[in-house]
């Protein structure tokens, strides 16, 4: 399945809060459809999904893209799932998002892909780029590149950046410093769930 570009907040009625999907928050608080109102008794699996659901909606990421992150945490040492979150936010467009470069992480992906990002004096048109420490983020001297960048860090998507971040809004330049830390992922999931949903499947 290709990325969602369907109506946003019908995901968010269903999965609850996705900072990095849209910045609306629906009026209704029960879930869509006819029978959204109707008490239901969820299955195990039922929870798995949503939470694996809840990652691929709020990175943008297809279900082809989460199994490929999965098979990369679980070579590495550690928490899987904890891997698991490091990688996605380790991702360009969410770093950029992060940063307040873009509204939404769609609205930084767009930033990359348009060309508005350098990585270390190089353009990178690339989303999924991942990020390591030592990287030096600029968004590129071009006015219409500055014009997106300050617009978008006038009233950024989540008020603090995470301390492994450094920018320099003046200059429109931030370093990557470290991996992100577990207690700074913005979205509220249980990783293990996630884990677990693909433990039978990859």
């Amino acid at each position: 399945m290709s990325r969602y570009r369907g109506p946003r907040l019908r995901v968010t009625r269903r999965l609850g809060d996705l900072p990095g999907l849209t910045r609306k928050s629906a009026k209704r608080a029960y879930p869509p459809g006819q029978h959204g109102q109707a008490r239901r008794k969820r299955s195990e699996y039922a929870i798995r999904l949503e939470e694996k659901q809840k990652l691929r909606f709020n990175y943008g990421i297809s279900e082809r893209q989460l199994v490929r992150y999965v098979k990369k945490a679980r070579a590495q040492e550690g928490s899987t799932g904890t891997n698991l979150l490091k990688l996605l936010e380790n991702r360009l467009d969410n770093i950029c998002f992060r940063l307040g470069f873009g509204p939404t992480i769609p609205g930084a992906r767009q930033l990359v892909n348009h060309g508005h990002i350098a990585v270390n004096g190089r353009v990178v048109d690339v989303p999924s780029y991942q990020c390591r420490p030592g990287d030096v983020i600029v968004v590129r001297e071009r006015k219409a590149s500055r014009q997106l960048a300050e617009g978008n860090l006038e009233f950024p998507g989540l008020a603090n950046i995470p301390p492994n971040l450094e920018l320099d809004k003046a200059k429109f330049t931030a370093k990557v410093n470290a991996r992100i830390e577990r207690e700074w992922v913005a979205l509220e999931i249980n990783e293990l769930l996630v884990v677990e949903f693909y433990s039978r499947k990859v």
